[in-house]
C-alpha cells in the first residue's frame, strides 16, 4: 500500500485492513468467521502461533479474521501502531482504565464526561483506592495543576457528551507527558475523519462503534487503538476478562465504515445549519455546536477538528423538561432513542439517554439540565430537518 499519509480517509475508511491478507476464496469483502476456535496440522506451527511468532488464530476470544480487519481499519484511520477492539464501547473505556490504573494511582479527567464513564469514576474506582479528580472542563489552570499534583491517566472526551464542550488535547496532553501520564481520549463524537487524538498528543484514543464508526444503529462495539506497547497491554486485559467483539458484529461495523467519510462530511454540513438555525429560533435559549463562533471552545475546535465539526449538537428550548415533552414525540424525522451517530436523525434528554444512570443532582452538578435536548443529525436532506423541527417546535409556542 502507499505510504498513509499519501492515502485519503474515505480511501482507507474502504480499504485498509481488507489488503493486508488474502481473503477466503478471493471474496472481495471480508468474511464472517463465526468460528470459536482455528484448528493446525502440526503442534509446532500451532505453538507458534500461541505465542505470537507466527501469523494467525488460536480462539475468537483473543483474535479473530474478521475482528482484526475492523482493528485494522481503524488503526489507519487514526494513525495508529495497533487496534485493539471489545463487545462496546463501555467495555472499551472500562478496560482501558482497569488496565493502567491501580489501587494508590490517579486519574484526572474532566466533570462533562459520558454518563457510563462518569458512572466509573464516581461510583467504581473510588473503592479500588484510586484517587479521582473531576476538573471543570474549561477550566485549564484547574485541570494543570491537578495534573502537576501526580497522575497516572489523564482521560479526556472531546466533544463532551452531551454538552459538546471541546478540550484542548494538545496542551493537557503536553502538561500529562511531562508527569509520566497515560492520556486517552475518547473520540466517538469527533470520528477518525474530524480529529486524529493521537496526532495531539494523546497515546490511547477509543471510540464506541457502536456509534459513527458503524453508522447504522445495528452493531455493537468498541476500540481503542495508539501505542503498540500500551494497546498490548490492553488487548491482554482484555483476552482474559472476555469482552471480546463478535465477529458479525464486527463485519457490520466493517460494512458501515465504508462510507464513514461520506456520512461525517454530510453530517458536519447539515448540523452546522441546524445550529444556525437553532440559534436564531425565538424558542431556543441554548444552542451547544463547536461550529458556531459563540461556542466557548470554537477556536480550539477550528485548530483540532481539522474537517468539520461533527453531527452532534445540543439545545435547551424555553420552557425545559414539559416543553421538550411536547415539542419531541412531533418530530416526524427523529427517533427518540438511546442512539447516536447513526444515518437516522436520534435525538432524546440527557436523562434518558447519556446521563439516565446519574440522578438529577449529579446532572445538575455537570452543568446538563433536564430540558437539554441531544439532537444526532442524520444524514436525511438538511431542509426537511428543519422543517420538522419548526413545526415541531410551534407546538410549543
Amino acid at each position: 500500500m502507499l505510504e498513509k499519509k499519501q492515502i485519503g480517509k474515505s480511501t482507507l475508511s474502504i480499504w485498509a485492513g481488507e489488503q493486508e491478507y488474502e481473503l477466503y476464496e478471493r471474496s472481495t469483502q471480508v468474511p464472517v468467521v463465526h468460528s470459536v476456535s482455528f484448528a493446525y496440522k502440526d503442534i509446532d506451527t500451532w505453538h507458534k502461533v500461541a505465542l505470537g511468532e507466527t501469523d494467525g488464530h488460536i480462539y475468537s476470544r483473543n483474535t479473530n479474521p474478521t475482528v482484526r480487519a475492523f482493528e485494522d481499519k481503524v488503526k489507519e484511520l487514526e494513525g495508529a501502531q495497533s487496534a485493539t477492539s471489545f463487545a462496546s464501547g463501555m467495555a472499551a473505556i472500562s478496560n482501558t482504565l482497569a488496565t493502567f490504573l491501580m489501587p494508590g494511582d490517579r486519574i484526572v479527567s474532566i466533570k462533562d464526561s459520558y454518563g457510563g464513564t462518569n458512572v466509573i469514576f464516581n461510583e467504581f474506582l473510588p473503592p479500588l483506592n484510586i484517587d479521582v479528580c473531576l476538573c471543570e472542563t474549561g477550566d485549564y489552570e484547574q485541570i494543570e495543576s491537578e495534573i502537576n499534583k501526580g497522575c497516572t491517566v489523564l482521560y479526556l472526551e472531546t466533544p463532551t457528551n452531551p454538552t459538546i464542550k471541546i478540550t484542548d488535547i494538545k496542551r493537557l496532553s503536553s502538561v500529562a507527558k511531562k508527569v509520566g501520564a497515560i492520556v486517552v481520549v475518547d473520540n466517538t463524537f469527533a470520528t477518525p475523519i474530524n480529529q486524529n487524538p493521537l496526532e495531539l498528543g494523546a497515546d490511547i484514543v477509543l471510540h464506541s462503534a457502536s456509534k459513527y464508526l458503524g453508522g447504522h444503529a445495528d452493531a455493537l462495539g468498541g476500540v481503542i487503538c495508539g501505542n503498540e506497547e500500551l494497546v498490548k497491554k490492553v488487548y491482554h486485559y482484555r483476552e482474559i476478562n472476555g469482552a471480546a467483539l463478535a465477529p458479525m458484529d464486527a463485519y457490520s461495523l466493517l460494512r458501515g465504515m465504508k462510507t464513514l467519510k461520506l456520512r461525517v462530511e454530510h453530517q458536519n454540513e447539515s448540523a452546522m445549519i441546524i445550529a444556525r438555525y437553532l440559534q436564531n429560533h425565538p424558542l431556543i435559549e441554548q444552542v451547544n455546536y463547536p461550529g458556531l463562533e459563540s461556542h466557548p471552545g470554537h477556536e480550539i475546535a477550528k485548530k483540532q477538528m481539522n474537517s468539520g465539526y461533527g453531527g452532534m449538537l445540543s439545545f435547551a428550548a424555553k420552557g425545559g423538561l414539559e416543553a421538550i415533552k411536547i415539542f419531541l414525540p412531533r418530530l416526524k424525522y427523529a427517533h427518540m432513542a438511546a442512539n447516536l451517530g447513526c444515518v437516522e436523525t436520534v435525538v432524546g434528554p440527557p436523562l434518558t439517554t447519556s446521563h439516565v444512570e446519574c440522578s438529577a443532582e449529579e446532572r445538575s452538578a455537570a452543568g446538563i439540565p433536564d430540558g437539554l435536548v441531544r439532537y444526532s443529525t442524520g444524514i436525511e436532506d438538511v431542509e426537511d430537518l428543519i422543517a420538522d423541527l419548526e413545526q415541531a417546535l410551534a407546538a410549543i409556542s
